[in-house]
């Protein structure tokens, strides 16, 4: 067991300070929860501990020793190891040549690869997982992935876990499974941190949290003495009432889209509906359904797909991304980093991406005309930054989601299709989130709107589509719509 100690942390990058004066302790043995909004500086306090970035000031001690990690190799030989939020792996390269990278076995000064082999299942065995060792990483399953992250933190001794967003792309399945590794960990004596908003995980896998706000501690306390009302109190610095979508009150206007059997090879099949302006039409369904695909074929990136499409009762044929903003339709996908964002790219740069046809002059843009176009919409949305010219990847993954709305706000498109839009964003953004996407309804805007999370399906569709193997099962209206009835629909199982 190790404990953790920070003493007066605090680090700054250009133009911010992540962490200021930052003081709490962590139990040896406990899962302690790392809480805040996005940009409260969590992910940059667990890569202090990993050894990723170095701190401007202060000091960490384990065990009560002061601690100087100046690398994620020193911290590892401190017994402090990361499972990342983004995975990095060679993926060409084997489960057990990854689990044994930087301290492969040789024999005569050539590799053991029966050794190497041995090693990795005993690495995996570990924490109970069953891989095939040969196989390579990018075959894998994102949650197989993690599984190898864990698997190497602790084969190589770590008494200290660092878990940063873990569950943000698994299925439900891999969650659980995740959760009962987490469970172990700790009868074994790891001390586990747990970097995540998601309430229900905290309530569930943590013995404390700490809270961090505007790179500030705000408070460290036993998960028993909060509720959740006061934890995103803690986070977001005021109450969070309940929110109830407005534009459910309103019927819905004129027919802006119609799709009549459209079916495609990346996994949908016969797929026909309908969307009216001021209206929030939900896709619901399990991980592989067709959701996305679909979504893409409408806004033109998948070609592959047949069928018919209309707008305004217009037939219609995109063919583009370009062809799919022309026709007034939005996209916000679900990877943000591969296909919102050109993260080298400023933030205000982003911005502008849907519209820089409509803002260019002769040919060229300007930073002037960007900002002048843009900027409203980032005070709209309350986007942390350190300036508009700040490099997209430098953000926060909430900021990162707030900027490719900002981009599809700009474009002012009648027809938005949202894709998991809070997925990896804290409480509260995903309030204003669900508020913008309330406001553009009720101002006309047609919304189809993607989420694996029940609540957000159930709170904000005017009525949802349910979605298994490709195909529309069923249509749910808002007034007959429960998490029960919709899980059945998802899975085939008869009421």
């Amino acid at each position: 067991m190790s404990s953790v100690s920070f003493h007066s942390i605090t680090k700054r990058f250009p133009g911010v300070v992540a962490l200021e004066d930052v003081t709490f302790e962590i139990a040896a043995g406990t899962c302690h929860a790392l809480c805040g909004e996005n940009g409260a500086g969590k992910s940059t306090l667990g890569k202090i501990l990993a050894g990723i970035h170095q701190p401007d000031g202060g000091r960490i001690q384990l065990d009560g020793a002061p601690v100087k990690l100046a690398s994620p190799h020193d911290a590892l030989a401190a017994g402090v190891a990361m499972v990342h939020q983004e995975l990095a792996f060679c993926e060409n390269m084997s489960v057990a040549e990854n689990l044994c990278l930087g301290s492969m076995p040789s024999r005569a000064g050539f590799l053991s690869k029966a050794t190497m082999r041995a090693r990795a299942r005993e690495m995996l065995a570990g924490v109970g997982a069953v891989l095939d060792v040969d196989v390579p990483v990018g075959s894998l399953t994102i949650g197989q992935q993690q599984l190898l992250q864990i698997a190497s933190a602790i084969g190589r001794g770590a008494r200290v876990v660092i878990f940063d967003e873990p569950t943000s792309s698994l299925s439900q399945h891999e969650v659980d499974r995740l959760y009962g590794l987490i469970g172990r960990l700790r009868e074994q004596g790891v001390t586990c941190v747990y970097v995540s908003h998601r309430m229900e995980e905290i309530f569930r896998l943590c013995d404390a949290v700490t809270v961090l706000r505007d790179g500030r501690h705000v408070a460290t306390t036993a998960i028993g003495r909060i509720d959740q009302a006061g934890l995103v109190e803690m986070m977001i610095g005021r109450r969070l009432e309940e929110y109830f979508p407005g534009h459910v009150r309103h019927e819905p206007g004129v027919e802006l889209l119609r799709v009549e059997h459209a079916s495609g090879p990346a996994g949908f099949t016969d797929v026909s509906f309908t969307l009216r302006s001021g209206e929030v039409l939900g896709f619901a369904g399990l991980v592989g359904a067709g959701r996305s695909e679909i979504a893409q074929a409408i806004f033109g990136v998948d070609r592959r797909s047949s069928g018919e499409i209309f707008v305004r009762g217009v037939h219609v044929d995109p063919a583009s991304a370009a062809d799919g903003i022309a026709l007034g339709i939005g996209l916000v996908p679900e990877d943000r980093k591969r296909q919102g964002l050109v993260l080298s790219m400023s933030v205000l740069a982003n911005g502008a991406l849907s519209i820089l046809s409509r803002i260019a002059r002769f040919g060229f843009v300007t930073t002037a005309m960007e900002r002048a176009h843009v900027a409203p919409f980032f005070d709209r949305l309350r986007v942390k930054a350190p300036r508009l010219e700040t490099p997209a990847a430098a953000l926060s993954g909430g900021n990162q989601q707030k900027v490719v709305l900002t981009k599809w706000l700009a474009a002012r498109c009648p027809i938005l299709i949202v894709d998991e839009p809070t997925r990896g964003v804290d409480v509260g953004a995903k309030a204003e989130i669900h508020a913008l996407i309330d406001e553009l309804t009720a101002a006309g805007t047609g919304i189809i709107l993607i989420s694996s999370e029940m609540p957000e399906i159930l709170n904000l569709s005017t009525r949802i589509l349910v979605f298994r193997e490709g195909r529309v099962v069923g249509e749910v209206a808002r007034s007959a719509a429960t998490a029960d009835h919709l899980l059945r629909l998802m899975a085939g199982v008869a009421a």
